[in-house]
This record gives C-alpha cells, structure tokens and sequence, in this order.
C-alpha cells in the first residue's frame, strides 16, 4: 500500500457511498484508508431515512488518535452536517495535519434528496474548510450554493469555480454531471489555468456514491504522488469503469463497483 487516507464523513449503511464507499476506493487504489466518523445513516438505494450525528468532540478524537498514530498524508472530508462538525474538522487539520493534502467533498445533498448539510452551514464551509483545501470537488448543485452563481452552461461553471477560488481554496474540479446533454464536462480550475474533462454520458441509475468515490480516487492518487491533474485522469477514469461494472443492486441508485481493479483470489 502506498499512501495513508483519512477519511472523515458519514457512514452510509448501503455499502454505496459515504465512509464505506470511501474504504473501498481508497483501499482498490492500493491507498491505506483510516477513518473519522461524523455521522450514522440508515439508507439504502432508494433515500436516507434516518441520521444520528456524532458529536463533533468524539469526531475529533478519532482525528485525533489516527494522526498521531498512524500518521495521515491526505485528508478527504464527505458528509460534515453542521457548522459544530466543519470547526472541529478544521480546527484538527489546521493544528495537526497541516502538512496533508486536503480534498473537501463539500456533501449537501444524497442522490435521493435528503438534505446532508445544514443550510447556515455552509458560510462555515466557505469560510473554515476553503482555505485549507487542496481541492475542492462540487457538483454544480454545490457549487451554487457556495457561490450563489447559477450554473446552466460550462462557463458558468469556470465562473463558479473561480469564485470557490477566491474562497482560498488551491484548486476547484467542478462536476457537471447535472447538466444534461451526451457529454459530462468537468473543470479543474486552479489559479494557473482550466483543465476540462469531458467523457460520454453512461445512461444508468447506478450512480450512488460517485461524488464520495471521485473525491476519495483523487485523495487516493495525491498520496502516491501524483500531481492534481493527473490524480484526477485517474479518479475518472476509476469511477467510470465502476459505473460501467456496477453490480446491478437495489431498486433505487445503485451502487458502483468499487472492486474492478481487484483481482479475484484464486486459492
């Protein structure tokens, strides 16, 4: 394994996003995953139908115990439900992992519609986690919000993304997965310049945890040294051949196929 991941986000009691589809990624990537968690949900392909959030001193705890053993050389943030949880999460990178790279997944809403995120917490996203991150990975959903800028074409998405710049973010991959037509575009927009993705659109339903799983590809790739465009070829890649392979579960948006790098064991 090269590289070590701590994860801090909500654990998804499905197996299709969150802190578990964090772990697999992490984990397929031949990445060590640790993790901090913020929050239990019971859901599964269909919605989230429940939530008990951890209290943000225990959050920090596991933080905590996991640097100052194992050490951490990125951090990757998901599912932080209030502005308790982001000061603490923050606070704890700022004190004891400065030095890591921090890709922030700012989740605010699951693929079915629950809401993830307070809304008054999202000025302590701007505001306390921004500034500390090595990247940031919105949808267009998320970067409205962050930005007030509304997004219905690629250049507005460069817009947003700029603005999320100003935020004291290093660097913003905006998802457009939203936006309809054949192609997904993405940009990665740093301060020396846009990068553009853009691959056909796979037409499925098993698409939960893309967000958690590109984010935690990316954290992946920026431990074993690559630099962020390339760790970010890779984590699409990644992700689209675990939405091409999705294993066909549940009735609602299923879950990707986190295990495609993974050989069979053959006794």
């Amino acid at each position: 394994m090269r590289g070590r991941v701590l994860i801090v986000a909500g654990s998804d009691s499905g197996g299709g996003a969150g802190i578990q589809a964090d772990i697999k990624t992490v984990t397929a990537l031949d990445a060590y995953a640790a993790t901090a968690i913020t929050a239990l949900t019971a859901q599964d392909t269909t919605g989230v139908y429940g939530v008990v959030p951890v209290d943000p001193a225990f959050i920090r705890h596991q933080m905590e115990l996991v640097i100052a053993d194992i050490g951490v050389d990125a951090i990757k943030t998901g599912m932080l439900h209030d502005a308790g949880v982001i000061d603490a999460v923050a606070g704890t990178v700022g004190r004891l992992a400065p030095q890591a790279a921090l890709v922030v997944d700012p989740v605010m809403v699951a693929k079915g519609g629950h809401k993830l995120l307070e809304d008054r917490a999202i000025d302590a996203v701007k505001s306390r986690l921004a500034p500390l991150a090595t990247v940031m990975t919105p949808n267009t959903p998320e970067a409205t919000a962050l930005t007030g800028i509304a997004i219905a074409s690629v250049a507005d998405m460069e817009r947003a993304g700029r603005a999320i710049l100003d935020l004291g973010a290093r660097a913003v991959l905006v998802k457009g997965g939203h936006l309809g037509g054949p192609e997904v575009h993405d940009l990665l927009v740093e301060r020396s310049g846009v990068t553009r993705f853009r691959s056909p659109r796979i037409a499925t339903r098993h698409t939960h945890g893309t967000g958690c799983t590109l984010a935690s590809a990316i954290a992946a790739g920026l431990v074993q040294g690559l630099a962020l465009q390339p760790a970010v070829t890779r984590a699409r890649a990644y992700v689209r051949r675990a939405i091409e392979t999705a294993p066909n579960l549940g009735r609602g948006h299923g879950p990707l196929n986190h295990a495609h790098t993974v050989r069979p064991f053959e006794a």
